[in-house]
């Protein structure tokens, strides 16, 4: 087997995702391993969580007289990692040319529908269930400097009942997230690693 894929994570939450990941690698489902958990605030559930779990938790919140963007970048180039996942991050993730291609969110609604600014969490829940719609699910994508914009790498989709609330609905569609993200990871770093080895071994590349 190759040697594990680096993977940085951005939380804002209970930290979920991220322990649905290192789970995942605990299994040995996804050949990776979680070198940073960045918070935006020491007191979020998550940093507890992640902690107790083993994984390494730097808070990096918005003081003015820093840069955010700039300090982040500094703690992820820190943690070496190949890939940025956002794993419930609220906040605007400065891509840039550094990170471009290398970061990727989950989305809990099927974009582009129930997406943007201020669609997250519960809001997006509600969201769909006032729309009408019959479907829902989950979105992982490429992330770029506009919110849940960039391009898709895989969909989930389940069904929303007549009698779903938010948190009915909200629990189907992590059951999704659950699977989803350890997915498109899987397949990222399968791309990853043929586009790497396709600029070694000499020749001209066409």
């Amino acid at each position: 087997m190759s040697e594990p894929v680096s993977i940085a994570t951005l939380i804002s939450g209970g930290g979920r995702t991220v322990l649905n990941l290192a789970e995942e690698i605990e299994r040995g489902r996804l050949n990776a391993r979680i070198t940073g958990v960045i918070a935006h605030r020491a007191s979020l559930a998550g940093v507890r969580r992640c902690r107790d779990r083993g994984l390494p938790v730097t808070v990096v919140n918005g003081d003015p007289r820093d840069s955010l963007d700039d300090r982040l970048d500094e703690v992820l180039a820190g943690t070496g990692a190949r890939f940025v996942c956002l794993c419930g991050y609220l906040r605007h993730f400065r891509v840039g040319t550094q990170w471009s291609g290398r970061t990727i969110n989950i989305h809990p609604a099927l974009l582009p529908d129930f997406g943007g600014k201020g669609m997250y969490g519960a809001h997006v829940h509600r969201a769909v269930l006032a729309s009408g719609v019959s479907e829902s699910g989950c979105t992982v994508h490429f992330v770029d400097e506009e919110y849940d914009h960039g391009p898709t790498i895989l969909q989930r989709s389940c069904p929303v009942m007549k009698d779903d609330d938010e948190d009915t609905l909200a629990a189907r569609v992590f059951e999704l997230e659950c699977e989803a993200f350890p997915e498109a990871l899987r397949q990222l770093f399968e791309t990853d690693a043929h586009e790497a080895g396709s600029t070694v071994g000499g020749g001209e590349q066409r």
